[in-house]
């Protein structure tokens, strides 16, 4: 197993991991200073293309954006959304995983479902190619936007599906809005890292989307802090630059040849 891969499983019960998204290679590299994790999401539909679901987002543009990404990332461990229809099956998602690993120099590709993709959760590893979890809410087949883990069915669910998962030979489950007491009860009963976003504290790390938590893109979400409102400050830069280029004071003579 990959050095990378073993310091994130080592990290459980010992340390917080500490996880953001990333779609180019200078964000990469402003994070690959102090996340453990980067994830290439299929965010990156929503947040800079306006689709209505991930379900709209190719493969051809995931691998676009980690190939810039992984100029930026020299030691976090870097993780590829593999995006909606390219793992449907074994052949298909060995197929397509080969393809992000070789092209982008990714170190994992992360995967959204339970039991139903456990046959192709082994394949993939059986072939050496890491796989990271995901559980809770799945943007690539849920319909509905809704925290989960409301009933007991729907509990007993997702906990079989952490130790599918676990079993299958996953790295680490990223648990997407579930409920607090569920994150806390599969974070204690499965022996790999899980990862929250809008999962409360209680699992081994969070993850958050970068555009979310610098303020660039206007959310209103419960799960989401803001630590800075990075458009503003853009504006303000931007507006100086309109006012310096109108009032002649841009370039100067030591900005020009």
């Amino acid at each position: 197993m990959k050095k990378k891969i073993l310091n994130i499983i080592n990290k459980k019960n010992r340390s917080k991991i500490v996880s953001l998204t990333a779609y180019s290679k200078n964000i990469a590299s402003i994070l690959d200073d102090i996340c453990d994790i980067v994830l290439v999401g299929d965010s990156l539909g929503s947040v800079l293309y306006n689709y209505k679901s991930t379900r709209e987002v190719t493969l051809n543009t995931m691998i676009e954006h980690s190939k810039s990404v992984r100029m930026g990332i020299k030691k976090s461990l870097m993780v590829v959304d593999m995006p909606h229809n390219t793992y449907r099956n074994s052949k298909e998602a060995l197929k397509n995983a080969k393809r992000i690993m070789s092209k982008t120099k990714c170190d994992a590709v992360k995967l959204e479902g339970g039991k139903r993709i456990f046959n192709i959760v082994k394949s993939l590893i059986k072939n050496n190619i890491p796989v990271m979890g995901h559980l809770g809410l799945l943007p690539q087949s849920d319909k509905t936007f809704k925290f989960k883990g409301k009933n007991k069915s729907e509990r007993n669910n997702i906990l079989k599906d952490a130790k599918f998962l676990e079993n299958a030979g996953v790295f680490s489950i990223v648990l997407e809005c579930v409920e607090s007491s569920l994150a806390k009860k599969i974070t204690d009963e499965i022996k790999i890292p899980t990862i929250g976003i809008g999962a409360s504290n209680n699992c081994d790390g969070q993850i958050l989307v970068f555009d979310d938590l610098v303020g660039l893109n206007p959310i209103d979400v419960r799960f989401v802090k803001k630590y800075v409102n990075i458009r503003k400050e853009l504006k303000i830069a931007v507006s100086n630059f309109s006012k310096e280029v109108k009032r002649k004071k841009f370039p100067l003579k030591k900005h020009s040849y």
